[in-house]
């Protein structure tokens, strides 16, 4: 009996954004040493093919464009590539990070991605539970592609954590007994840091502090923020983009984690908290409440509806507490989120192709639309 040939996946991105978010380089680093064969997805090498997989993650950043022609551009490269890579044999499973871009900058030419994308998919890995049901809400066709529920993995022993709880707050001027908030991670709009920022305000704690860490997306975030911030000195800004050895510092001196989503269906910035044994508060919104039951409430607290100065406040007092040991991440090790991928995308390869997508029709659509001058 032959031994079956290692699949060859294409995934966009796989290597490339590892500074930026190591998720990818962690999921494909676990499939090759599996055996799989993993390259950098580019549209030369979907219509040369040979591929088993074609892995698609983001779709909706090809959205994050200043010009519309651009974001046209790329959405019709990214459709044609799919097709191309099917019709050589290649099969394409979506992991659903988001259901939608969240910056809504071009609302007509992001349906016409999805209305692109969705009929070309074989398979969909959705991070939680919940996920494929929102998915599914928000695209029925969804409901006839096999669904798999992977989760997020963890980012324990990834960065460099050296810097003791102590020499943090050293470094950044903090009192070792002060309650200390922070939000680390890309500040952007739908994140809530301005509403963070008037609910610390409005703590009727003198001896808080708030760490804000990230650099604002877009920069004219950044004024907004300071004007919030005013004159409180308890209020830190740091708003700048972090490497990875000043990362530890500001997450070891932080007692609470706070990210207070106004929409999220998954959230890496969570799963990097814990991997530093920093509680977080987090939205009772899409894969979170999940995080908590796998992970436990003595590490996520989740709340409902508006974030408020109230929530923040119970959120401290209950991070204060001593914990027995550090956050309960085994069962989000690498090894076996790979060998579950490894798992769907051999079941997704053992199955015949579903009717793409028109291509030729929908970029006519496309093309019409902005000669209206409508996109």
């Amino acid at each position: 009996m032959s031994t079956p040939r290692p699949l060859r996946i294409l995934a966009d991105p796989a290597f490339r954004t590892r500074r930026r978010n190591p998720y990818n380089w962690l999921l494909y680093t676990a499939l090759a040493r599996l055996g799989a064969t993993v390259d950098e997805y580019t549209r030369a090498r979907a219509f040369r093919g040979g591929y088993d997989i074609v892995h698609l993650h983001w779709p909706e950043h090809r959205l994050h464009e200043r010009s519309r022609l651009m974001a046209i551009k790329r959405t019709l490269n990214l459709a044609l590539g799919l097709a191309w890579a099917r019709a050589r044999g290649a099969r394409v499973v979506w992991t659903m990070h988001n259901l939608r871009s969240h910056d809504d900058v071009y609302p007509l030419i992001e349906r016409t991605l999805w209305r692109l994308v969705i009929p070309q998919l074989d398979g969909v890995i959705s991070l939680s539970a919940d996920g494929v049901a929102l998915a599914r809400a928000r695209f029925p066709m969804l409901a006839r592609v096999p669904s798999f529920v992977i989760p997020h993995g963890h980012y324990r022993g990834v960065y460099p954590n050296e810097v003791g709880r102590a020499e943090a707050r050293r470094r950044l001027g903090i009192a070792a007994e002060a309650p200390v908030a922070a939000f680390v991670g890309q500040v952007r709009a739908y994140k809530n840091v301005a509403g963070l920022i008037a609910a610390f305000r409005a703590l009727r704690r003198p001896d808080a502090i708030l760490l804000v860490v990230g650099r604002p997306d877009p920069p004219a975030l950044e004024g907004q923020l300071r004007q919030l911030a005013g004159s409180d000195e308890r209020v830190r800004l740091h708003l700048r983009f972090l490497e990875d050895e000043d990362l530890q510092v500001y997450l070891n001196a932080a007692d609470l984690v706070v990210l207070p989503y106004r929409q999220v269906l998954n959230s890496g910035s969570a799963l990097l908290a814990l991997s530093f044994d920093r509680p977080v508060l987090v939205p009772r919104l899409g894969a979170l409440e999940e995080l908590q039951r796998t992970v436990g409430d003595e590490w996520v607290r989740t709340y409902r509806g508006a974030f408020t100065a109230d929530a923040l406040d119970e959120a401290l007092a209950w991070a204060l507490a001593r914990r027995a040991g550090p956050a309960p991440l085994d069962g989000l090790a690498w090894e076996g989120i790979g060998e579950a991928t490894l798992a769907a995308f051999e079941s997704v390869a053992a199955f015949g192709a579903r009717p793409s997508v028109d291509v030729d029709r929908a970029v006519t659509t496309v093309e019409r639309a902005r000669h209206e001058q409508r996109i």
